[in-house]
């Protein structure tokens, strides 16, 4: 068997089952403009269930007493091959990721009915798909039809997110090893856009030496849309333009990951475009840069989520409270909030097949406890809109620094390597000068 991770986990999600059915339908396809497609993703619960790559597929899992796992994916089909790559078919796919059975996609409605006669319970991603919650709701009622022959419909309807969410959050061995890698790609990205990195370039030239880098190094391309923000646009935290050109005298931040076996990686740099901090941003960017060693320090086996967080947002106070652009405590100023307009989002959350990965941050009204496994990123930023009462030389300053780490037994794992201190990042731009200059004279 090929993938014996997949395998593993759907025997441990039919071991949750009870006597019930569990239905995990891949991502359709989706037409970008006319005859057109976007390129393919699958559905990230389907993909972890199944390392199938393929659109129209399902898996069907059935528990109880005779517990079985079934794939229905497209048939096998070489004319269409031509036009659209390789298919596996039913044989070929039930052989190469170990499910006990596989059928034709198109039969899926044809045996859904049977599948979930009297069972106690279906599970499904209820109200993600109106499409399928339909043809689940069809199944059921096909059931009741044949209430005279002793078929019974279930009689509970489960959101199955709740426990794939639970499984998900704590990643294994094999996800831990992709994304690992995709970190070790995306660090060499944001590397290489800081040797780039020149005076009067567009932000979106950036953004192609990431993703020239990503692809070059066998990613499967952008996780999510790139930030690559110069100047004030660093205090828009979704700015996705990435089409102004870059002032000498700014700073860029760059907020930028890549995709791996379907996980993702997720960085953000800031560094100056002109090679070397100026003194109100390098003040700015050590800020930061303490919050986030604060940070690292509490993440930790037991601690509660939220417990980086608050060690980050103290440190950020506290800077803020330094440059003026607050008064008061560290304790009155987080009570108050007057700290929000400078940091309005929370350190950081769980990474893995999403971006934002699946897992709760709470468990009813306490944070979810940190535990071995669990992949977290952590990101503090300040964000200085110009303002009456911000002092003139912070005006557009933005910062973020970003970086992935795994919970291990004994503390937190940064296993993101970009150039991080103001010493590391200004040799790497050095470097890159240097380097391009010795071409410019050959």
């Amino acid at each position: 068997m090929k993938h014996p991770p997949y395998s593993i986990r759907r025997q441990q999600l039919i071991a949750r089952l009870g006597d019930g059915v569990a239905i995990v339908p891949t991502a359709p396809e989706r037409v970008r403009n006319r005859d057109s497609h976007h390129p393919y993703r699958f559905d990230s619960y389907f993909w972890y269930l199944s390392g199938f790559p393929e659109p129209e597929a399902a898996i069907v899992l059935v528990g109880g007493d005779a517990p079985r796992a079934l794939l229905f994916c497209r048939e096998k089909n070489e004319k269409q091959e031509v036009w659209d790559g390789f298919r596996y078919g039913p044989a070929a796919a039930r052989e190469a990721f170990g499910f006990d059975e596989a059928h034709p996609f198109a039969e899926l409605e044809k045996m859904l009915p049977e599948l979930i006669a009297n069972r106690r319970t279906i599970w499904h991603s209820l109200g993600h798909d109106a499409a399928w919650d339909t043809k689940i709701g069809a199944a059921m009622g096909a059931v009741r039809a044949q209430s005279r022959a002793g078929k019974r419909a279930p009689g509970e309807l489960r959101d199955l997110r709740g426990l794939l969410d639970r499984m998900r959050l704590t990643k294994d061995a094999h996800e831990i090893a992709i994304m690992r890698h995709a970190a070790d790609i995306a660090s060499a990205g944001h590397t290489r856009a800081m040797r780039a990195c020149r005076p009067g370039m567009a932000e979106y030239e950036l953004e192609a030496e990431l993703g020239y880098e990503f692809r070059k190094r066998g990613a499967d391309g952008h996780a999510y849309s790139p930030i690559v923000a110069g100047g004030a646009h660093a205090c828009i935290l979704h700015y996705i333009e990435n089409d102004k050109l870059l002032a000498g005298n700014a700073l860029v931040l760059i907020d930028a990951g890549c995709e791996v076996g379907g996980y993702a990686s997720d960085i953000t740099r800031t560094f100056p475009v002109g090679g070397r901090f100026g003194a109100a941003q390098k003040d700015v960017y050590e800020i930061v840069l303490a919050a986030q060693a604060a940070a690292f320090a509490a993440v930790r086996p037991g601690a509660p989520f939220a417990a980086y967080h608050d060690a980050a947002l103290r440190v950020l106070v506290q800077g803020m409270i330094d440059l003026g652009l607050v008064d008061g405590s560290v304790g009155g100023v987080i009570e108050s909030e007057a700290y929000k307009p400078w940091y309005m989002h929370r350190t950081g959350h769980w990474l893995g097949l999403d971006v934002h990965d699946a897992g709760e941050y709470k468990d009813g009204e306490d944070w979810v406890p940190l535990a071995p496994g669990m992949v977290l990123t952590v990101e503090p930023g300040l964000y200085i809109r110009p303002g009456p009462d911000v002092p003139r030389h912070l005006h557009g300053i933005g910062v973020r620094i970003e970086d992935d780490v795994l919970v291990t037994p004994d503390g937190g794992d940064v296993y993101t390597t970009a150039p991080r201190s103001v010493a590391e990042i200004e040799e790497v731009m050095r470097e890159g000068a240097t380097r391009e200059e010795a071409i410019r004279h050959e």
